[in-house]
């Protein structure tokens, strides 16, 4: 059985999109979406530097833009037909476009007033996030909470990424959990996945009373707790929702694994979500697409799992 997964934000790198570029209508697609969402996706997918794509106005929608790419690149989805789809934190909108909740058009103009908004509630107080390496994880998410920290990031395998103010970031340097052997600061713009992203949430609950989500083709493990959810309507609500609550992707490879994961593979930019199933799902095959050198390998994984 073959899970298709997106991944979320930090997965870019400057010029990742240059050689989808290549391949036909790819630039058109882009410069369409570009037009309706107002972000110049070419300039920003090949041209800009590491600083520029790290704003989280513009990378959540490269991110989304590049996963549409990349899986429209693989065939039409119903040919695919993946027995569930999902995907980390932003590649959340990804996944739903994949499983029809949205169209292309539709996801981007969400991801985008998603980034705006986040980028805003991340301006209110100075927050970032750091990744925790070792420990135990109950033993970390008790020290976090103690410290006032939210595990924004419970991702399996041993990851966890705490998410807070820049003084409780720093307190968590001096008093590591028992066991973590480093604590290391991510490069992102704030506490996302906690409550300091209310404001965020509020804005994101308007923009989706413009959307006429259809209910899912294929099964969509949400972040939020890990099950699959049914009906477009509570899709949308839990990706609203889902920018102030922590990214529970433990517990959806928890699923993936209920549900009988032969094989994984995780759409441009790919790498962090197939490292992760490495460690938590031993036998499952996986495969990271990152350029369109990966399509063949790709369409032969999809063909003995799908």
């Amino acid at each position: 059985m073959l899970v298709l997964v997106a991944p979320g934000q930090g997965a870019q790198t400057p010029g990742f999109l240059t050689p989808w570029l290549d391949l036909p209508g790819v630039e058109d697609r882009l410069r369409a979406w570009s037009d309706a969402i107002g972000l110049d996706l070419v300039h920003y997918g090949t041209h800009a530097d590491a600083d520029e794509i790290r704003d989280t106005a513009i990378a959540q929608p490269l991110l989304v833009a590049a996963g549409l790419v990349s899986g429209a690149a693989l065939g039409d989805m119903a040919n695919i037909a993946p027995g569930a789809v999902a995907g980390h934190s932003v590649g959340e909108i990804t996944a739903a476009a994949f499983a029809g909740v949205l169209d292309d058009t539709a996801a981007l103009g969400l991801v985008r007033k998603r980034g705006l908004a986040m980028a805003e509630a991340a301006a209110i107080t100075e927050t970032g996030m750091s990744a925790l390496l070792g420990g135990d994880p109950e033993v970390s998410v008790a020290h976090l909470e103690k410290l006032g920290l939210t595990p924004a990031n419970i991702n399996g395998a041993g990851q966890i990424v705490a998410a807070g103010t820049l003084e409780q970031l720093a307190a968590l340097n001096e008093d590591k959990p028992e066991g973590v052997r480093k604590v290391v600061a991510l490069k992102v713009a704030g506490a996302f996945h906690t409550h300091h992203m209310g404001p965020a949430v509020e804005k994101l609950a308007e923009a989706a009373k413009e959307l006429a989500p259809l209910d899912p083709k294929f099964t969509y493990v949400s972040n939020k707790d890990g099950q699959a959810v049914a009906t477009g309507g509570e899709i949308v609500d839990r990706l609203v929702g889902q920018v102030a609550n922590p990214v529970r992707w433990d517990l959806c490879m928890e699923t993936f694994k209920e549900l009988g994961v032969t094989a994984l593979l995780e759409v441009c930019p790919g790498g962090t979500l197939t490292g992760l199933a490495k460690r938590a799902l031993p036998g499952v095959k996986t495969l990271a697409l990152k350029t369109p050198d990966d399509l063949d390998a790709a369409r032969e994984l999809i063909a003995e799992h799908s």
